[in-house]
């Protein structure tokens, strides 16, 4: 391409002193600005970060090592609270068979007591009965000893006497 000077125009790859001079000091001036004004604030924000990030990780190893403790309590509780309560249920059933033997124990006991009480009594029922039998037979032998006076009979009509008064008896 020419220009209306007669020059050519150089390409990008062309070497111009003035400008290679330039874009130095424009660099320069550039990174001492930079320094200068952000690059502090810069390195600050990402060593704020950098320590936060720390901060953030530690607090989560922290908090990892305390959820892992806590889950290890727990591990614990529960054993104990399962050993715990298989005490409890041994100790139920101990419980429910000592009640169940002095249940059948008082049971046996009062069984016991009733079949005594009923004898006594079957007894003195019987000992009743015997007596009211005396006294009806120590009647009867008296109004047939009374029967045999009054009559004064031969052997023969007090047997029969007996013997009748006997079948009376048994009608009763």
């Amino acid at each position: 391409m020419l220009y209306s000077g007669g020059e050519q125009s150089g390409s990008l790859l062309d070497v111009n002193p003035g400008l290679i001079f330039w874009t130095v000091v424009t660099f320069v001036l550039l990174l001492f600005v930079l320094k200068r004004m952000a690059w502090k604030p810069i390195l600050d924000s990402l060593n704020e970060r950098e320590n936060f990030i720390k901060d953030s990780v530690e607090r989560a190893e922290t908090a990892k090592k305390e959820a892992e403790e806590i889950l290890e309590q727990n591990k614990a509780n529960l054993a104990n609270a399962e050993e715990e309560a298989q005490k409890i249920i041994a100790q139920g059933r101990e419980y429910a068979e000592n009640l169940k033997s002095q249940i059948l124990e008082d049971s046996k006991t009062e069984a016991k007591k009733m079949i005594e009480d009923a004898t006594v009594e079957i007894e003195r029922k019987n000992l009743e009965a015997f007596n009211n039998l005396k006294s009806e037979i120590a009647g009867i032998a008296v109004e047939a000893a009374e029967k045999i006076i009054r009559s004064n009979l031969d052997q023969e009509k007090q047997q029969k006497i007996v013997n009748d008064f006997i079948d009376d008896l048994s009608k009763n």
